[in-house]
């Protein structure tokens, strides 16, 4: 751990680390020219099947065959979505679009018609690329009515099909000239309006983040790293996949989480390390207990997303037998902005989220009022909660045309306002106490309110609706609709439930539904939500007591 003692909430990027500067294609290159014959990535199954394998050399090769087809029908520069669960031509189109100097757009394979279309029309994205379904999801058909009226989307690509995906275009096969400094990918994370904001992200800032990031975590040439986190989040196609690339280990890419699949593979394969929301980790060892596994090959295991109780990180420690380390970051940030370090104590682990990575600055500031945009705000003293902020590297370029959001979200000195509320302490570790925004984390998975209002509100029978994130021990939050209804008529919960579903991913429906007389409201008429959210907690302490 860093030897810090702070006068004020202000970390200093500390010096233990290098930028590189590489483009992700130079980095595939690097790796197939000094590993060509090990193993770089395994791929399992939807049902824990393992897969075939590909070495550097042969994942490089693929990657640029990939590259100059694309190459050869998307100018430099263009946009591609691709939509699809952890399977390995996300994992090569990730690869070829970065050789082919194409930015890659991700997009959540539960999204529904009017989710996906919002991602192509704001990325203004000249292509789609997906999978024909992906639990019970008809990706296939959600695709042709998603695109259609976008005159700039000129090709739907299913990625199992060799002919479409490979097809040669009128451009020239050749691979452009790519910087780091340019765009890599766009990924669309949470806004103040609900809707998402696509948050553009460098060559530059993946390549070095994930690098910083996996060697705090104890990621190294000798590591076998099960990477299940999705690849359309930055956790699983930067931290996971580039971390990996870059530590020149095994990665077995796992299409989907299973508990049971996951701790055979540890035992089979032996795993060394791996990424994991909290909820994962509890079903991992609920798994391990109904079936005991030899898992003793685990080295570190990272965790954010949701906070993490002393007794979770006292029970894999003793079940697991291996480090678990705390971690904040945003997608904004490439992701990662702190880490826990392995000489640390467990109440460090359990109550903080470690200290910055390297080359990275944090501090803790006032928080901004509602429209305050642009000029930096003080920094508070040691203790004191503020707006968690952060500086180097890794920030975003922007968001994709939103300037005014890019502004609000970057002030004039460079700081990153993440929108979470925290602390520093004397030593520079980070504790996150809340949030500015009113996001909702499920299972390490953001939710924005005002996008679920806003398909609630569609329905006939809602007049109004505020939509909440409420505590719950195994996925940290739920999600809670309270609604007044046209006339105050009784609410129909499962009419709502089914037009969620007809609008949104499934875990973007509500898990619990309150009906409302009227809301508390501001002096201003806006609906105080801290209010609901207390409200019912104190209803539900209430009963419990009875």
């Amino acid at each position: 751990m860093y030897r810090l003692r702070l006068s004020e909430s202000y970390v200093p990027a500390q010096p233990d680390g290098d930028l590189l500067d590489l483009t992700v294609g130079d980095l595939l290159r690097q790796q197939a020219s000094t590993l060509p014959d090990s193993v770089a990535v395994t791929a399992v199954t939807a049902d824990g099947t393992l897969g075939p394998s590909w070495t550097h050399e042969q994942l490089l090769r693929d990657a640029e065959t990939l590259a100059l087809s694309l190459a050869s029908r998307f100018a430099l520069g263009e946009r591609v979505v691709v939509w699809a669960p952890n399977v390995s031509r996300w994992l090569l189109m990730e690869y070829a679009c970065a050789l082919a100097g194409l930015v890659l757009v991700t997009a959540n394979p539960s999204f529904q018609q009017a989710e996906l279309r919002y991602v192509l029309k704001q990325s203004r994205s000249v292509a789609l690329f997906h999978t024909a379904s992906h639990r019970g999801n008809p990706m296939t058909a959600i695709a042709e009515e998603a695109s259609q009226g976008l005159s700039s989307v000129s090709e739907i690509v299913d990625l199992d099909n060799d002919e479409q995906l490979f097809a040669s275009g009128p451009r020239p096969r050749a691979l452009p000239s790519v910087a780091p400094t340019d765009a890599a990918q766009i990924q669309y994370t949470s806004g103040t309006t609900g809707f998402p904001k696509g948050a553009v992200l460098s060559h530059h800032s993946l390549v070095n983040n994930a690098r910083l990031f996996a060697q705090r975590a104890l990621t190294d040439r000798y590591s076998v790293y099960a990477n299940f986190m999705p690849l359309f989040h930055t956790a699983g196609c930067a931290t996971g996949a580039l971390g990996s690339l870059q530590a020149g280990c095994r990665m077995l890419l796992i299409e989907q989480f299973d508990a049971d699949a996951l701790a055979l593979r540890i035992e089979t394969e032996r795993v060394t390390n791996f990424f994991a929301v909290p909820t994962i980790l509890v079903a991992l060892l609920e798994s391990l207990e109904q079936q005991p596994r030899n898992v003793d090959s685990l080295v570190a295991i990272t965790t954010g997303g949701a906070p993490v109780s002393a007794e979770l990180v006292e029970r894999v420690r003793r079940q697991l037998g291996c480090h678990l380390l705390t971690a904040f970051g945003q997608t904004e940030a490439s992701p990662m902005i702190t880490l826990n370090h392995t000489d640390v104590s467990a109440e460090h682990i359990s109550s903080s989220a470690g200290q910055p990575l390297p080359l990275t600055e944090v501090s803790i500031r006032t928080a901004r009022e509602d429209g305050e945009i642009g000029t930096a705000t003080p920094v508070v003293p040691v203790g004191v909660v503020g707006e968690i902020c952060a500086r180097g590297y890794g920030i975003m370029i922007g968001y994709n045309d939103n300037p005014d959001a890019t502004a609000a979200a970057i002030d004039d000195e460079g700081w990153l306002h993440t929108g979470d509320l925290g602390t520093l302490d004397h030593e520079g570790f980070v504790r996150v106490t809340g949030r500015v925004k009113d996001m909702i984390i499920r299972g390490g998975e953001n939710h924005f309110p005002a996008e679920i209002e806003h398909a609630l509100l569609e329905h006939s029978s809602v007049a109004e609706v505020a939509v909440v994130g409420l505590p719950d021990p195994k996925w940290g939050e739920v999600i809670g609709a309270f609604v007044r209804t046209v006339g105050n008529q009784p609410i129909e919960v499962d009419a709502l439930r089914a037009h969620c579903r007809e609008l949104l991913s499934p875990q973007k429906t509500p898990s619990i539904w309150e009906q409302v007389g009227e809301f508390p409201l501001t002096g201003s008429g806006k609906i105080q939500k801290f209010a609901i959210r207390d409200n019912y907690l104190q209803r539900s302490s209430r009963k419990e007591a009875q």
